[in-house]
């Protein structure tokens, strides 16, 4: 019986999963469809403008923006190997660190990028989960979190050379502010699970009177 839940309880991790990351594919085809159909690509104004207000707006949206459908397919693969490498520990994980790598990422982009320049896609998310899967191993130091980190190494390691600065139109700026929020993601839950596992010593303070005389 116990045997039973425990198969069901996995499938049902699964199926949940298995939602997150196909639904958010499917989100990211379907608006490159409609812009490529219908806007004609003008879509893709909305993504991180380096130093300018509406740029800023771009943070958020440049994730799910894409420059075309052979963008979004070179995106596809890793999103979804990657992006289920960080939730199948925790799920919260995914979310958390996808949240601050695209904040990092995005401010990254907004603040160091060239001027007149516009950025999207999901390659930030991306590299953001390649760091936080290879520095957690070095943060946690568990062997669960180190054959993680040495996987990704070995399946995407030749990844680690996007965040220098290479062709024109590839945006190294994303991949880079992109793996180190990954990183400090990786630094943080590392951190706040060592505070939350941390034994309380509950024992009684016994205090000498005579302490005091």
């Amino acid at each position: 019986m116990t045997s039973n839940n425990t198969v069901r309880a996995l499938q049902s991790k699964l199926k949940v999963q298995a939602a997150i990351l196909g639904g958010f594919v499917a989100f990211i085809w379907l608006l490159e469809l409609v812009d490529q159909l219908i806007f004609h690509g003008w879509l893709d104004h909305f993504g991180v403008w380096p130093r300018t207000a509406v740029g800023l707006w771009g943070i958020l949206l440049a994730p799910v923006l894409h420059a075309g459908f052979g963008h979004v397919m070179a995106n596809t693969i890793p999103f979804i190997v990657l992006g289920w490498f960080v939730m199948m520990r925790r799920l919260r994980d995914f979310f958390i660190v996808s949240a601050i790598t695209v904040i990092v990422s995005g401010l990254g982009i907004w603040l160091i990028a060239p001027a007149n320049t516009v950025h999207l896609g999901a390659s930030g998310l991306i590299f953001g989960y390649f760091g936080y899967l290879l520095l957690r191993g070095y943060f946690e130091r568990s062997l669960s979190s180190i054959f993680w980190s040495v996987l990704v190494l070995f399946l995407y390691g030749g990844m680690i050379w996007g965040v220098l600065p290479q062709q024109l139109g590839i945006s190294w700026q994303s991949h880079l502010f992109g793996f180190i929020g990954g990183g400090l993601a990786a630094y943080w839950l590392t951190q706040r699970g060592t505070a939350v596992t941390t034994p309380v010593d509950t024992s009684p303070i016994i205090i000498d009177i005579n302490d005091f005389d």
